[in-house]
């Protein structure tokens, strides 16, 4: 066996284990074009140094990736390397909580810092270790609303992402749920502003939305309010650098994706959602709380707090079937967050706000190019090209060098492009990007 530990032995013994006759027969279920069909183009018995040589040789023929200017909740920001030089430690690389407070005070006490952190981004009082990503987060977020209104019927904003959204009526559907749709054109309600009934036991919103227009907040919770509903916010967490925090504008449940937040862009993960809320609902809280405390001496400890036992031992009383965290990934939100501080995070909004300012003007210059929807946005915004197919204008762009994205797939958006531009891009790009779309209109008139 060339470059693996396994004798024939111990690959015949493995297969009989699982009942398979043969590998090929293992990794049947795997696409042909996913396989390769022949051997390894590598010289047999060469050593590892030499083996790593050759591939860092051939990967560097690999074309560079084109300029990333997509949207649709995975952006391009910088990443500064003191968040990976952190989390490499030994003593926070885990991606999982520890059990045992004695010996586990660091890694406890990171986790309460980053539940800090996110309180003070949300203005709410409640946060948990964090959960797997913000579509979940939206949706355990509204199994909450339900569990303390006793309702069971929840308005979704139309400019709600959609897996956000589809991740809700997958809750939803085995309990029951009723999941309406709030009509929207630019921001939720722009038009005709819907009436929140009594039924009603969460309305969902964005801050700013998936088209990138900013929400009324404030207006909404005070619909949400009257009707003794919970307003639920899924806030991309730079946007507090310009924008008011949810909890000042009386949002119950503010929930996230924490991509943002130092993650990078990792070929679509991972990354992790995080949820905070009022003190009232704390008994509600998905996954892991962690609490600070004094022991028997008075010296100050933290320790996991407020689990409701039914997540883990009575899971047919839960309401909810996370007992986890994304560890590593909030404690790496936790050193980018330290890192900016607030001033840090009002310049780094502002910077985004002014790029993407500019590539408007820029590209809604373009003959055949406009903004789909009207409204204040911060970085991102829907461009409507007027060639035949989106989806193939999205490819030859990024033939062209730019990446962009996704298209819009309903709403009043419905088959535009998104734009993003975070402090990343700048004007030569944004020009570049204008040129190439210039020439793709051109060839379809």
């Amino acid at each position: 066996m060339r470059f693996a530990p396994h004798t024939p032995d111990d690959i015949a013994a493995m297969l009989d284990v699982v009942g398979r006759p043969s590998l090929d027969a293992l990794f049947a279920h795997i696409p042909p074009g996913l396989r390769l069909s022949r051997p390894l183009a590598l010289d047999p018995g060469r050593s590892e140094d030499e083996v790593l040589r050759r591939s860092a040789e051939l990967a560097g023929h690999n074309r560079t990736g084109a300029i990333p200017f997509a949207g649709g909740g995975a952006y391009d920001h910088v990443v500064p390397s003191i968040v990976g030089a952190l989390v490499s430690r030994g003593e926070l690389l885990t991606a999982y909580t520890p059990y045992q407070p004695e010996v586990s005070q660091g890694m406890l006490q990171a986790l309460f810092e980053y539940q800090t952190a996110i309180c003070e981004l949300t203005a709410l009082p409640v946060s948990n270790a964090s959960l797997y990503d913000g579509g979940s987060a939206v949706a355990e977020a509204v199994s909450m609303a339900c569990a303390a209104t006793r309702r069971n019927r929840v308005l979704l904003s139309q400019c709600l992402d959609a897996p956000s959204r589809a991740v809700v009526r997958t809750y939803g559907h085995p309990l029951g749920r009723v999941c309406d749709e709030l009509a929207a054109d630019g921001a939720t309600g722009a038009t005709a502003p819907a009436v929140v009934d009594g039924d009603v036991a969460a309305v969902v919103i964005q801050q700013p939305n998936a088209l990138g227009v900013i929400e009324d907040v404030r207006a909404w919770a005070e619909r949400a309010h009257a009707a003794g509903a919970k307003l639920i916010v899924k806030l991309d967490p730079l946007a507090v650098g310009l924008l008011a925090r949810p909890g000042e504008q009386g949002a119950d449940l503010v929930v996230g994706e924490g991509q943002t937040l130092g993650q990078g862009l990792n070929y679509g993960g991972p990354a992790f959602g995080f949820l905070a809320c009022t003190d009232d609902q704390i008994r509600r809280l998905p996954g892991r709380v962690v609490g600070e405390t004094v022991d028997g001496h008075g010296t100050r400890g933290y320790v996991m707090t407020l689990r409701a036992r039914e997540q883990d031992i009575r899971r047919e009383k839960a309401t909810s079937n996370i007992c986890t965290n994304q560890t590593l990934n909030a404690v790496a939100a936790l050193i980018y967050l330290t890192w900016l501080g607030p001033h840090g995070l009002r310049r780094l909004a502002m910077d985004c706000l002014a790029r993407a300012r500019h590539a408007v003007e820029r590209l809604s210059a373009i003959e055949g190019a406009e903004l789909a929807v009207t409204g204040p946005f911060w970085r991102e915004f829907p461009l409507r090209l007027n060639v035949p197919d989106p989806h193939e204008a999205v490819r030859a762009l990024h033939r062209a060098g730019y990446l962009v994205g996704p298209v819009v797939a309903d709403g009043p958006a419905a088959g535009a492009i998104l734009i993003a531009l975070t402090e990343r891009r700048t004007r030569d790009e944004v020009e570049g990007l204008a040129h190439a779309i210039e020439r793709l209109v051109k060839e379809h008139h």
